[in-house]
């Protein structure tokens, strides 16, 4: 445990006992200690941050970060507020309207919305792999249940794509609760519906539930293995198992150079560069939301926001962890909101 952070499943502790729940006004207690829950992507990124923190307030507690994904992680964020709820979500995708609703029917508004970067959905193999090249279109007919609307019965890459090795398909990837999951099914596998499946383009207009059915849900019958939030796992797996595949974010590619290679997907590599540059197909900004109730109720919060927007820079120690900084008009923006606490306008979420 680095430093003492207090990481996975902990429960805040309530320490403030002279105090009322100065969030919602009494009732729940209060907490010294600053709680994130959330994306496995974004999780390396607030414990490095939550240890520059530390560092640099040693009077403060550790923050409590969980790891549980970008979906379970919304749900306990929107649950209310007070201290027995979650001061931050970290996210691998951005909120959708029907969790901000979630979030408003809990009475959990006034939320800061900030990109703290960029990221990839990085395909992998490892160093001894069968060095794949794909296309959204191969992914697709490989990894979608329904692929052209039947049930999808492809055993080995050769039978998704006659150019491709006669090995099985075996991919270890996120959750359907993980943000990563989310944008792989909107990034790559809607990409290739569309692709190899043109009526999928009106009946995304027609029948959004029926194109999400035939375009963006996963096999479940083995060849896509559900790993859970724990990417490190799929990087294990990954070395034991030379012809699987494995999805995850950027990072832990970056961090496992050593032992993995990229897939490139339409001819581009996961890199650094071609992730900022847009290029490669999977790239998506990062976020971490945070309730505007809970700053200055729960001790160092607002510290620990300004700490991430002085480290997101391209030359700052994120990006040595794996984080690809966003551009310069959104780091702008981001540090705006941590400085001024503006709030999230709900009308531009979908």
């Amino acid at each position: 445990m680095r430093l003492g952070i207090a990481l996975a499943a902990a429960t805040a502790a309530f320490g403030l006992s002279a105090c009322n729940d100065q969030a919602n006004g009494g009732g729940a207690g209060s907490r010294d200690q600053i709680k994130v829950v959330g994306s496995s992507t974004v999780y390396p990124f607030s414990t490095l941050v939550a240890e520059q923190f530390v560092n640099a307030n040693p009077g403060m507690k550790a923050p409590v970060i969980e790891s549980n994904g970008t979906g379970p992680g919304m749900k306990q964020f929107c649950a209310g507020v007070g201290a027995r709820h979650p001061d931050i979500e970290d996210a691998s995708r951005r909120m959708t309207a029907a969790e901000y609703r979630m979030c408003e029917d809990n009475g959990v508004d006034r939320i800061l919305e900030i990109q703290i970067g960029v990221d990839g959905i990085a395909f992998a193999e490892g160093q001894s792999g069968p060095k794949l090249a794909l296309m959204p279109a191969d992914l697709y007919l490989a990894l979608a249940a329904n692929p052209r609307g039947a049930p999808n019965t492809a055993k080995m890459w050769r039978d998704v794509n006659p150019t491709l090795p006669a090995i099985p398909i075996q991919v270890y990837g996120p959750p359907s609760t993980s943000g990563t999951r989310d944008a792989l099914a909107e990034l790559i596998l809607a990409r290739g519906c569309e692709a190899v499946y043109p009526v999928s383009l009106n009946l995304k207009k027609t029948d959004p539930n029926a194109f999400k059915k035939v375009c963006e849900e996963v096999r479940s019958d083995g060849a896509y293995v559900d790993a859970g939030e724990n990417d490190n796992l799929i990087v294990q797996k990954l070395q034991s198992n030379p012809n699987a595949i494995g999805i995850f974010g950027y990072s832990y590619l970056e961090e496992n150079r050593n032992a993995l290679v990229g897939v490139p997907v339409s001819g581009v590599s996961p890199s650094y560069e071609t992730i900022a540059g847009g290029s490669y197909p999977g790239s998506r900004p990062l976020y971490l939301y945070v309730k505007q109730a809970h700053i200055g109720a729960i001790p160092g919060l607002k510290k620990f926001i300004e700490t991430y927007a002085k480290a997101w820079a391209p030359d700052g120690p994120l990006v040595k962890r794996g984080l690809i900084a966003a551009p310069q008009a959104v780091r702008d923006a981001s540090a705006a909101i941590v400085a001024n606490g503006t709030p999230l306008d709900p009308s531009v979420l979908k």
